[in-house]
């Protein structure tokens, strides 16, 4: 049995036969065996006070697939506003009077200078950058031609720069000639979250689709991309939409798993929905990383106000990343706290 004496020792946090189920789920992932359905419901029905031995599983199998490293990433919102679709939750749509302060794309200098300075401000003794992913972010179904050479040539300059982190794009909706055009200039990862499950997203967004979303994902990996696609819980799903997600994104077989978490906006369909409980996220990151064992699991939206003063918790109930800075049109956390966070808990940037 896997650690037992630590197993037994959290009989305080929940009953025996929990416990039991918890410890032969772990056992099950460590001998490359998918959790089912039916565990994945066992999962959602543990009390928020008994979860500790959940969680003690979670973070047993991401050390055991992921070990101590920690990946992040940060993000420029490289097109903001004036979007077509009606996401309910999004503060950049045209169809929500949220005041965003919209902008065509930034021109090719100010994007590479965004990435160039943000590495450069995460070095560490001149020696480590600390950012391990960087991205840009546009707003809108999708991006024009001219765009995406604005965004080639961006790539294509931070090559030649030598700048040391990775790129990740996310454009919306694309084409694969448009894929090809990215991945010929040197874009490594592709960004398009499901965002919540197949049931549930049609009360979240009307004017596309969720198979609009799976097929950007599949051209994206057709044209050699890695794959980041995740979540934003809080949208009014239930805990059955979330098992259905996590089996959605498992099944799809991406590489990174972003999990965000409702911050409502003023003056958005979404913008009444209650913020999530903390133990209620813990749990939700448990649940993917149970049935996800091997991906990365970054947490990113919406963490510092729902989370408040249980944010290191999300290491300890499976996640292996997170985003640093700020978000599109929210606040982050400053960076420099983040950085010393994972430093306390002694782990590891990637």
């Amino acid at each position: 049995m896997i650690m037992m004496i630590i197993i037994l020792s959290l009989n305080y946090y929940g009953d025996d036969m929990s416990i039991q189920k918890i410890n032969e789920l772990v056992e099950k992932i460590e001998k490359d065996q998918s959790i089912t359905r039916e565990d994945a419901e066992f999962i959602i029905n543990i009390k928020n006070n008994e979860i500790m031995p959940l969680l003690w599983g979670a973070d047993h199998i991401r050390r055991k697939f992921l070990g101590s490293k920690i990946v992040n990433c940060a993000i420029v919102n490289a097109k903001c506003g004036a979007c077509s679709e009606d996401c309910s939750f999004c503060a950049q749509s045209v169809k929500y009077n949220t005041d965003v302060n919209a902008y065509p794309l930034l021109d090719k200098e100010t994007l590479v200078n965004s990435v160039v300075n943000s590495v450069v401000n995460s070095v560490v003794d001149s020696e480590k950058n600390d950012i391990s992913n960087f991205g840009f972010v546009t707003s809108g179904r999708g991006i024009t031609e001219k765009d995406i050479a604005i965004i080639c040539d961006s790539i294509r300059e931070l090559k030649d720069k030598k700048v040391e982190v990775d790129n990740c794009l996310s454009l919306g909706i694309l084409t694969s000639e448009q894929f090809e055009q990215l991945k010929e200039a040197g874009a490594l990862r592709y960004h398009h979250n499901l965002e919540t499950s197949r049931k549930n997203f049609p009360n979240i967004c009307t004017t596309h689709s969720y198979d609009d979303r799976i097929r950007t994902i599949k051209l994206a990996m057709e044209s050699g991309f890695e794959i980041c696609s995740g979540a934003l819980l809080g949208l009014g799903e239930s805990w059955e939409d979330r098992i259905d997600l996590a089996f959605e994104l498992r099944d799809l077989d991406v590489d990174s798993i972003p999990m965000n978490f409702l911050n409502p906006i003023p003056n958005t369909p979404a913008a009444d929905f209650p913020r999530m409980k903390p133990l209620d996220i813990l749990k939700s990151i448990a649940l993917f990383r149970f049935i996800n064992p091997s991906k990365e699991i970054k947490i990113a939206g919406g963490r510092e106000v729902n989370l408040r003063d249980l944010q290191s918790m999300i290491f300890f109930s499976g996640a292996n990343g997170f985003m640093v800075g700020n978000y599109l049109v929210t606040k982050g956390r400053n960076t420099d706290d983040d950085i010393q966070m994972i430093k306390d808990l002694e782990f590891d940037l990637k």
